[in-house]
C-alpha cells in the first residue's frame, strides 16, 4: 500500500516524509482494518517527527485523526461490519492513518456522523476526546453548575471544539483568549461567550466584564506564560489542566488556594491499556452531538490530495503557531 512515512527524526527545514509502498497491516482479534479518507494534522504529528526515528527498518508513518471506512474486522470485533464510515484518533504505539490502510483498536473507534463528510469528520476525534476528558470529571462534576471557563487559545483545534463542547453540555460561561481579526471570528463562530486578548492584562480584562474569578482554566498553549496570572483568575479550590509541555512547572504558588492541576494527554488510555473504550463512547457522543447540530466540524483547511507536499505544508502551518481550527487532507 501507499503511505507517507520517514526514516530519521527531522525538523520542517529538513522535511523528509515521502511516498513509500509498505506491506499492508494485519489485523489483531480486536482490531478494524480502515481504508483511509481523510487525516487531519495535529501538534503530535511534528512532535513525533522531530524526535522517533524508524524501528526495524520499518518506516515511521504519523497520522492520529482519522476518517475512513472499514474494509475488515477481527474475530473480537463487535459493532462494526465491513462498509462502516468511521472516525478515530488512533494510538501513538502503531502506525498512524498517513496510509491507504491503518489497523486500529474497534474500541477506541465510533461510526462518524453521517452529516459530515470524511474531511470534515477527520477534524474531530482527538481533539474532541482531547477537551472531553479534560472537563469531565475531574474539572467540571456538575455539568447544571453555572462555571466560568477560561480555555487559553480558543482559535486551536482542542480550544475551538472545547468551546462547542462547553455550549452543548454544560451551562457554562466560556471565556477564550484571541488576539487577531481572523482568530476572534472565528472564536465567536465557536460560540465564545467573552474573547479577551492574551497580550494584555487579563485579570483587567475580566473585571471589566465584572468577572472576578473563574472556576476552570484551560490551557492549550504556552501553559507556563501563564503560571503568575493563573492563582489570580482562579477561584479558591479551582482547577488549571494543561495539555503542552512547558519545560518547567512551578506550581507553589497554587497552594494558597488549593488550586487543582491535572494534565490531559488523551493517548495517556491506549499506551496504558486503560479504559480504553471510554474513547469509543466519548466520540458516540461527538457523533449525537454533531447529528443534533449542537456541534460543528473545526476543519477550517482541506487540502485535497494525499501527498508529501500537502503534508509538509499543513506541518508548516500548524508550526508556525499561526493556523486557525482543524488543518485537513482530503485522500482523492
Amino acid at each position: 500500500m501507499k503511505a507517507l512515512g520517514y526514516y530519521t527524526a527531522h525538523t520542517i527545514q529538513n522535511f523528509a516524509i515521502e511516498e513509500l509502498e509498505v506491506a499492508d497491516p494485519t489485523i489483531n482479534p480486536n482490531d478494524l482494518l480502515i481504508r483511509v479518507k481523510a487525516i487531519s494534522v495535529n501538534p503530535v504529528d511534528y512532535k513525533i517527527r522531530q524526535s522517533r526515528n524508524a524501528a526495524d527498518k520499518h518506516p515511521v508513518i504519523l497520522g492520529w485523526d482519522v476518517a475512513g471506512v472499514v474494509e475488515k474486522i477481527g474475530k473480537s470485533v463487535n459493532g462494526f461490519k465491513p462498509g462502516d464510515e468511521v472516525f478515530y484518533a488512533g494510538d501513538v504505539k502503531k502506525d498512524g492513518g498517513n496510509a491507504e490502510l491503518q489497523a486500529v483498536d474497534h474500541r477506541i473507534v465510533a461510526k462518524k456522523p453521517s452529516s459530515l463528510s470524511f474531511a470534515q469528520a477527520a477534524a474531530l476525534p482527538l481533539t474532541s476526546i482531547t477537551a472531553y476528558e479534560a472537563f469531565f470529571p475531574r474539572a467540571i462534576d456538575d455539568r447544571q453548575k453555572n462555571n466560568k471557563v477560561l480555555i487559553i487559545g480558543g482559535a486551536g483545534g482542542v480550544g475551538s471544539i472545547a468551546t462547542q463542547i462547553l455550549k452543548a453540555m454544560t451551562n457554562s460561561t466560556v471565556i477564550v483568549t484571541a488576539s487577531r481579526p481572523d482568530t476572534i471570528s472565528w472564536c465567536k463562530k465557536m460560540g465564545a461567550d467573552l474573547i479577551v486578548d492574551h497580550t494584555k492584562d487579563l485579570k483587567t480584562q475580566l473585571e471589566q466584564h465584572h468577572i472576578n474569578n473563574v472556576d476552570v482554566i484551560f490551557g492549550t498553549t504556552h501553559s507556563a506564560q501563564y503560571l503568575e496570572i493563573i492563582p489570580q483568575l482562579l477561584r479558591p479550590f479551582g482547577h488549571f489542566c494543561l495539555i503542552d509541555d512547558p519545560e518547567k512547572l512551578d506550581i507553589v504558588k497554587f497552594k494558597t488556594k488549593a488550586l487543582s492541576v491535572h494534565w490531559e494527554f488523551m493517548f495517556a488510555k491506549t499506551m496504558n491499556d486503560f479504559d480504553i473504550s471510554s474513547q469509543g463512547m466519548i466520540l458516540e457522543k461527538m457523533n449525537h452531538l454533531v447529528e443534533e447540530k449542537k456541534i460543528v466540524s473545526t476543519a477550517n483547511m482541506i487540502l485535497k490530495g494525499f501527498s508529501a507536499a500537502n503534508l509538509r505544508k499543513s506541518h508548516e502551518l500548524l508550526e508556525s503557531g499561526k493556523s486557525v481550527g482543524k488543518i485537513v487532507i482530503e485522500f482523492e
